[in-house]
């Protein structure tokens, strides 16, 4: 007898930020949205975080917005606490040490509370990247669904936001049916990652989640009746469940990034 996998609810995330513009801040912006929206009001995040960028987290407007992220219920995690968006892969055993330790402790300071997450910077990592994150906490999360939005200089649309993520969610479905994917306080968790410091993605965002929608109906992808988390502790928990255990399973990375590193 073949079991029906759970329905699906997207489980956004978004990397790079916080933004630091004093004006037309794009993260701020994003918050806005989340929190009121056509789809479901109240929409919770993984906020993957720079903690110490120049021009994000390493400002007074940059950690004013991480402390907000977290005041509004969504989840704070880690993608960096180096001054750049720099490799982990390519740094050394004793800097990347450090980093991990600085990030840890940013967001402790920031938030009160350690953060859970990691997602690596261009999503290069290996055994080794792995064992430090688990030797400070953090699990490994990566993506089923990119909005390919991370280039932020120059040109920052994209034509193709709904063929993109049809694409992407078309693929992860073959996952989902076969019974591949973890199944979370009765629904299965599709993670999509966006960048927070774009401008046109915290102009359209409304615009990407009505997409997401629309493309799971077209795919005939069951939706839970809450198609986005809006609960900081399922939103944990469903991350939780998708990270990645260890450097051996090698999960599929978006687009050319699984060629490069994998």
């Amino acid at each position: 007898m073949t079991t029906t996998p759970a329905p699906i609810r997207f489980l956004l995330t978004f990397d790079d930020g916080p933004a630091a513009a004093s004006s037309g801040n794009s993260t701020m912006r994003i918050l806005e949205t989340l929190a009121q929206n056509g789809q479901q009001r109240g929409i919770k995040a993984v906020f993957f975080t720079q903690t110490r960028a120049w021009h994000g987290g390493g400002t007074d407007v940059g950690r004013a917005l991480i402390r907000r992220e977290h005041d509004d219920g969504h989840l704070v995690a880690l993608h960096s606490a180096t001054t750049f968006h720099s490799n982990h892969r390519f740094m050394s055993s004793q800097a990347l040490d450090e980093s991990m330790q600085d990030g840890v402790a940013d967001l402790l300071a920031i938030t009160g509370v350690p953060p859970s997450l990691v997602r690596p910077p261009f999503w290069a990592y290996n055994a080794d990247t792995l064992l430090t994150y688990h030797a400070y906490g953090l699990q490994m999360l990566l993506t089923d669904l990119n909005a390919n939005d991370g280039k932020i200089y120059g040109i920052n649309w994209s034509w193709h936001k709904r063929a993109n993520m049809l694409k992407h969610l078309a693929e992860t479905r073959v996952r989902w049916a076969a019974g591949h994917m973890p199944e979370v306080d009765g629904a299965t968790p599709v993670v999509v990652t966006f960048h927070d410091v774009n401008t046109y993605t915290a102009r359209h965002l409304e615009e990407y989640l009505a997409i997401l929608v629309d493309v799971a109906r077209e795919l005939d992808v069951p939706l839970a009746a809450r198609p986005f988390y809006d609960s900081r502790e399922e939103l944990e928990r469903a991350a939780l469940a998708s990270t990645v255990a260890d450097a051996a399973s090698r999960p599929q990375l978006p687009g050319f990034w699984n060629w490069l590193w994998q």
